[in-house]
C-alpha cells in the first residue's frame, strides 16, 4: 500500500523535526540583533577615538601656531637696536586666520641704560589653546676698542 503525505517537503528540514523551520527563523533574528549591537558598540568606540584624535590634532596645530608667533616676536625684539625698544606695555590683536590671538609686550628697565627685561604673552582667541609667555633680557651692546678707529 502506498502512503501519500500532505506535508511540504523542504530540503533544509531534517526528517522528524516539525518545529525546525520556525525555531530557526527566530534564531536568525536574534543573531541579527546581536550583530547590530556589536556593530554599534564598535562604531561608537571608533567615533570616540576619532573625536579624541581630532581634538589632539587641533590642539597640536594651535600650539605650533602659538610657538611660531611667539618665536617671531622674540626674534623681532632681539634683532632691533637696544634704544629702539620702548619701555612700557603694548598690546596687539590679530583677528585673521589661521591663528587669531592677542600679543602683550611688556618692557621694563631695572637698570637704566643697561638692561631691559622683555615679557611677551601670546593669548589665543580660541579657548582650547593655552596662552604662552616668553621672558628675556636685552642688554646694551658694548663697543669694542679694537673696532673703534676714530676718537674712542
Amino acid at each position: 500500500m502506498m502512503r501519500i503525505s500532505m506535508r511540504k517537503v523542504d530540503g533544509a528540514q531534517p526528517e522528524g523535526n516539525d518545529n525546525f523551520v520556525g525555531s530557526r527563523q527566530g534564531f536568525v533574528i536574534v543573531e541579527v540583533i546581536v550583530a547590530m549591537v556589536l556593530l554599534a558598540i564598535a562604531i561608537t568606540s571608533l567615533a570616540a577615538m576619532l573625536y579624541s584624535v581630532s581634538q589632539s590634532g587641533m590642539i597640536a596645530t594651535g600650539s605650533a601656531y602659538r610657538n611660531g608667533v611667539l618665536m617671531n616676536e622674540v626674534n623681532r625684539l632681539e634683532g632691533i637696536p637696544y634704544d629702539s625698544i620702548a619701555v612700557g606695555t603694548a598690546s596687539f590683536s590679530e583677528s585673521a586666520a589661521p591663528y587669531p590671538h592677542t600679543r602683550v609686550i611688556t618692557v621694563t628697565e631695572p637698570v637704566a641704560k643697561l638692561i631691559k627685561t622683555v615679557r611677551v604673552v601670546i593669548t589665543p582667541t580660541n579657548a582650547k589653546y593655552k596662552p604662552d609667555t616668553a621672558n628675556f633680557i636685552r642688554t646694551l651692546a658694548r663697543t669694542s676698542k679694537a673696532l673703534c678707529t676714530v676718537g674712542c
